[in-house]
């Protein structure tokens, strides 16, 4: 079968990411002598500084770790909205929906407190050791992907008339960056330079300085340069200037937290998600819109047709039912009787409506702004058309987005990771830091009483998504995607196209799984600003074939028939636990995600 690259195989250590940097960083630390878990760390240092245009440190990641022998775990990192970011603050600056960019869209960050926490209570390593490599990128340089040079052209306009401050990083001399050229962000080499040294000076042991890393991050200089950027009136998709709500007492307050994950059987395996705060149960809720004692074969027009419709139902249920502002009825919309009484609303035809079930008796009650048609030209605009990286107007307004990193070790443990915002198009980069705030706000409703409607506090319903899946009890898979909200529909191809093979027996059954052709639907709610979404409309890689795209449009849906590779961007690790060998797969698609291992 053919594959785009072999599956790698070994028993020392795998890592996969998004960006070959991040991959090899992961391996040098588990050659240097580190766990998983101090190589998940660096790497996603590493990340903030080679795909800038896709997560930064003053975003959010959320992390299912799995320690060799013990439970597996969700950290979140995903901060909280300010206590200052009320609805009645948001309307009565006659906004209806949070700002796609800019500070008024700022959660609290969220990413560096985790990254900090789970080298603290999981890892081996010093700061400075995980830091060093991140610190030499952004000092001495690294050859930018193309993306980053596209990405800062599209807002090049509002760097140099708005936010000056990310011309001085991003646009040096007037240029941006380009592929075999060095880039470098020595505010942001500084920043980290100097958050070591302080430290350090506040003790010899290895957690005292990761503790008083994370109070320079929450209470020192770092927070400080925060604080006074956000009280800076910042122009965003609003089109006027706005000061966030995000003070220093919000950073103060903020600290990472644990909580056991979110679980559903499904032949054989065990698959663990982070909760309704992100976008996870859907994936675990496709699994159980799936026909009882099979699974819809993803290359016959039947079985496509099927999984587009269970998409959509399930996504409707994120939309009226997930968020972090109540309690959210998961036992019901993951049960067998619940989801058989969905099934039944699969038709032969596309459907073009937001259909979310009443759990429990209850009501489904959503945003306008949720079920109203996106602009745009055509029956699917080509934007829509990716590989998870973001879609960016010259506003900064950011469609899909992320990065994602997996990493294993010879001693079992295991990681899957999806860090995201505090891109460098969301907010005008900190002078003093080299990074700008994220808008993870914007995933929230200004209409109170919805699961997901703004509420200080309270987490932001994120499209962020890693996965994890076990055995037998046992972790051997961790595999997630970019992509906002098509992150959960890619993983379901994945999972289905692995169905029946051992991912490290099986040969080439990762990489293949990874390499299978690949679709999504925009006919769901859209997490990101303007909101909205376009009803039956799908785009499928053209490896699907034309009898598909033919019978899909016969039914009804409104197909876009993208590249042969422009649909998702998968990475994977997973372990044999009976030999203890381990295997990695990475997506070409993007020209930019690697496995490495030995």
């Amino acid at each position: 079968m053919f594959t785009t690259r072999p599956t790698l195989q070994g028993t020392f250590g795998m890592a996969s990411s998004t960006h070959w940097l991040a991959s090899q960083t992961a391996l040098a630390v588990l050659e240097d002598g580190g766990n998983a878990f101090d190589a998940a760390v660096a790497a996603g240092f590493v990340l903030h500084v080679v795909e800038p245009h896709l997560n930064g440190p003053a975003g959010e990641v959320p992390i299912i770790l799995a320690p060799a022998g013990g439970p597996v775990r969700v950290l979140c990192g995903q901060g909280p909205a300010p206590a200052g970011a009320t609805i009645a603050h948001y309307t009565s600056l006659g906004l209806t929906l949070v700002p796609g960019t800019g500070p008024l869209a700022a959660a609290v960050p969220g990413a560096f407190d985790a990254w900090m926490r789970l080298l603290h209570d999981h890892g081996t390593k010093r700061l400075a050791e995980v830091l060093r490599y991140a610190i030499g990128y952004a000092q001495t340089g690294h050859p930018p992907v193309e993306r980053l040079a596209q990405t800062v052209e599209t807002v090049r306009g509002l760097f140099e008339t708005e936010w000056t401050a990310s011309a001085e990083v991003y646009l040096p001399a007037g240029r941006a960056p380009e592929p075999g050229r060095l880039f470098r962000n020595p505010a942001l080499a500084a920043t980290w330079r100097r958050l070591v040294a302080e430290a350090e000076a506040a003790g010899p042991g290895r957690q005292t300085q990761i503790e008083a890393a994370r109070r320079v991050w929450r209470e020192g200089f770092v927070a400080e340069a925060i604080a006074r950027a956000a009280a800076r009136p910042t122009l965003d998709t609003s089109g006027e200037r706005h000061r966030a709500t995000l003070t220093g007492e919000d950073l103060a307050g903020y600290a990472a937290s644990y909580e056991d994950p979110v679980t559903y059987d499904w032949q054989g395996w065990t698959v663990c998600k982070a909760g309704p705060w992100t976008q996870g149960p859907v994936l675990l809720q496709q699994l159980a819109l799936l026909p009882e004692g099979s699974a819809p074969d993803p290359g016959d027009p039947d079985g496509l047709h099927a999984l587009i419709e269970g998409t959509k139902l399930a996504m409707a249920d994120r939309e009226a039912w997930y968020g972090d502002t109540g309690e959210v009825p998961l036992g019901t919309l993951l049960s067998p009787e619940y989801n058989a009484a969905r099934r039944r609303l699969i038709g032969p035809t596309a459907s073009l409506e937001v259909r979310p079930g009443s759990p429990g008796g209850r009501t489904p009650r959503l945003s306008p702004h949720a079920t109203a048609a996106a602009a745009g030209p055509g029956p699917h605009p080509p934007e829509a058309v990716g590989t998870g990286e973001p879609t960016v107007d010259r506003t900064g307004a950011t469609r899909g987005d992320t990065c994602h990193l997996d990493v294993v070790d010879r001693w079992g443990n295991m990681l899957s990771a999806t860090p995201s915002g505090g891109w460098l198009q969301s907010n005008p980069v900190i002078p003093e830091l080299g990074f700008p705030l994220g808008t993870r706000l914007q995933m929230t409703w200004l209409e109170p009483g919805l699961p997901a409607s703004l509420t200080p506090g309270r987490r932001p319903r994120t499209t962020l998504t890693p996965s994890l899946a076990l055995r037998g009890g046992t972790p051997v898979l961790a595999f997630g995607t970019p992509g906002g909200d098509q992150q959960d529909q890619w993983q379901l191809h994945f999972l289905l196209a692995l169905a029946g093979a051992d991912p490290v027996r099986g040969g080439l059954a990762l990489q293949d799984a990874i390499d299978a052709p690949n679709w999504h639907t925009d006919a769901v709610p859209s997490s990101f600003y303007p909101r909205g979404l376009r009803p039956g409309a799908v785009t499928v890689e053209s490896r699907i074939g034309e009898r598909a795209v033919a019978e899909l449009r016969r039914r009804g849906h409104r197909v876009a028939v993208g590249p042969a590779w422009s649909e998702g961007r998968l990475c994977a690790v997973a372990r044999d636990p009976e030999t203890g060998v381990l295997a990695a797969g990475a997506n070409p698609r993007g020209m930019q995600g690697y496995a490495v291992g030995r």
